[in-house]
């Protein structure tokens, strides 16, 4: 069943305290019709208006909070996402109407951030702002791993401490994200901060007896004790055992080659904390139970991160937190890998790309743009023509603005049916691409409209481009280039009216150079990269 949000949205007609409908004008261009009966306190039945009767949807005996003086009004929200757990698209369904919690897994902080990070970060930036543009209040948490076996190495090869390597590398991911156009969450909490809470479930999991502990390794979790172990990837326990014990070493003495750390022993030079085991530190997995449950409580909407964290973490996760005896994620949402020319991106390939050496190579933007133009559960192939074609993109956006600014065009209301086409598109599974589709459809028809001198068309075009990029996080940002440009620009126009044609060409040929050409209108020149 679909779910209901509440915000304040402008009501079409009062609050009826019958059963005669009332409807509500939606954020997205939706509309919604409600049925109320008795004193208004109970909804009879919800319907979608002006999306066609397979949107209709009955909602009998569900208790919502009386409207009141038209503003307190209830949302629709028809959003499925393919949920891993059960393996198929589902409805979104919330712990608490109007409000979505959302735990994005980030990453270990002991190098630059790579373009998978960026992929996975962006998934859950646009779930986020999607969902805020719809009106639901969003609370995504994203956390820092600063305590790892990869950190220690790294720390010591290095010869500084653990939490500097994590603090300089946490600076980097945060710095780059914000680059890449990917709003901070609303909370990021580092590991090393939850030590206590870990502490607290790993007592609870030995109290209920799904733990043991091996003396001088650690505390770890006894997977035979968890029946549903491996059902985030519809495998069972005996399936995950055959090709776990290939990667254990014969000498360790744990039950079950699928048992794993809760909590490792104290080594010579690693960190430690103190325990009722003796002195030691965190698993990896336990990290995240203690994070999500702490900020966002048990049975929180949406656990997520990319696809190569299903199976152990985020399986590791789930037997953690339900063996203590905690509701934990009701939808779980994974990002797709991705492939650098054809190959999946590996450094002992010789293909792994930072970031930073990709946004300093392709721009922040194309980048962006060409990670949308693939589904977030796709593999996604990235190669200098998929950046070409949205270089492309992204100047096909930018050259759109210009020639609205230069023919006097200013944003309008945007339409419905523009703003209808984008919400279903990405009420279908974070549908990016179909989305985008409209966005480059409604470019398309606004530069019609201005050859047709329509412009009202031209204006609602403009405003709905205008608000559905920003959904995306790809409005326009004029560069320092940009300003360059137009300041060339500025020049040859005041060189032609002082009739000094000679150093009109001269710019002519110079902006040629850098890859721009120039088209002379009745309302002043516009340039386009060629």
């Amino acid at each position: 069943m679909a779910c209901v949000a509440f915000s304040n949205y402008q009501a079409i007609g009062a609050p009826s305290t019958g059963i005669e409908p009332v409807a509500y004008r939606l954020g997205g261009g939706r509309s919604i019709l409600l049925s109320y009966e008795g004193n208004g306190e109970r909804i009879l039945a919800v319907q979608v208006l002006d999306l066609g009767d397979q949107n209709s949807l009955s909602r009998s005996g569900e208790i919502l909070p009386t409207p009141t003086n038209g503003v307190l009004l209830p949302m629709l929200l028809i959003m499925r996402v393919h949920d891993t757990m059960r393996n198929q698209l589902v409805e979104l369904e919330l712990r608490e109407p109007g409000k979505v919690s959302i735990y994005a897994c980030g990453p270990t902080v002991y190098d630059v951030p790579h373009l998978g990070h960026a992929r996975t970060a962006l998934t859950y930036d646009i779930l986020k702002r999607y969902l805020e543009w719809q009106g639901y209040e969003t609370n995504l948490v994203s956390n820092i791993t600063d305590i790892d076996d990869k950190i220690i190495n790294r720390s010591a090869a290095e010869g500084i401490s653990e939490s500097e390597l994590a603090a300089t590398y946490t600076s980097i991911y945060i710095e780059q994200l914000r680059e890449f156009g990917v709003k901070d969450p609303d909370a990021r909490p580092h590991a090393t901060e939850y030590v206590d809470q870990m502490i607290k479930i790993i007592e609870k999991l030995v109290t209920n007896g799904v733990a043991y502990e091996i003396p001088e390794s650690g505390i770890y979790f006894d997977v035979s004790k968890f029946e549903t172990y491996g059902a985030l990837v519809q495998r069972t326990a005996d399936d995950l055992r055959e090709s776990a014990q290939a990667r254990i070493s014969s000498d360790e003495q744990k039950n079950d080659p699928l048992d794993f750390a809760l909590w490792k022993a104290a080594k010579p030079g690693e960190p430690t904390w103190e325990s009722p085991w003796g002195p030691g530190r965190p698993g990896w997995h336990i990290e995240c139970v203690a994070m999500s449950l702490d900020l966002l409580g048990d049975n929180f909407d949406i656990h997520g991160g990319g696809s190569d964290l299903t199976f152990p973490h985020h399986e590791n996760e789930r037997a953690e937190s339900e063996a203590a005896g905690h509701t934990f994620a009701r939808h779980w949402m994974h990002s797709g890998m991705l492939n650098v020319s054809g190959e999946k991106m590996s450094k002992s390939l010789g293909n792994f790309q930072t970031l930073g050496d990709a946004m300093s190579r392709y721009g922040a933007r194309p980048l962006r743009l060409a990670m949308l133009q693939a589904h977030y559960r796709s593999l996604m192939e990235l190669s200098d023509e998929t950046m070409a074609g949205a270089s492309g993109g992204i100047e096909r956006i930018d050259a759109f603005y210009r020639r609205m600014q230069g023919s006097g065009i200013t944003a309008g209301n945007a339409s419905k049916e523009v703003r209808d086409r984008f919400s279903q598109a990405m009420d279908t599974d974070l549908g990016t691409p179909d989305a985008l589709s409209v966005i480059f459809e409604t470019i398309t028809a606004g530069n019609s409209a201005i050859d047709n001198q329509d412009l009202p068309v031209a204006s609602s075009s403009l405003a709905a481009v205008t608000e559905l990029l920003e959904v995306l996080g790809l409005s326009q940002i004029e560069d320092s280039f940009d300003a360059e440009i137009d300041e060339l620009l500025l020049n040859r126009e005041k060189a032609r009216e002082e009739k000094n044609f000679a150093e009109a060409d001269r710019i002519r040929n110079e902006l040629q150079s850098k890859g721009i050409e120039i088209e002379d209108t009745a309302n002043g020149p516009l340039w386009r990269r060629i």
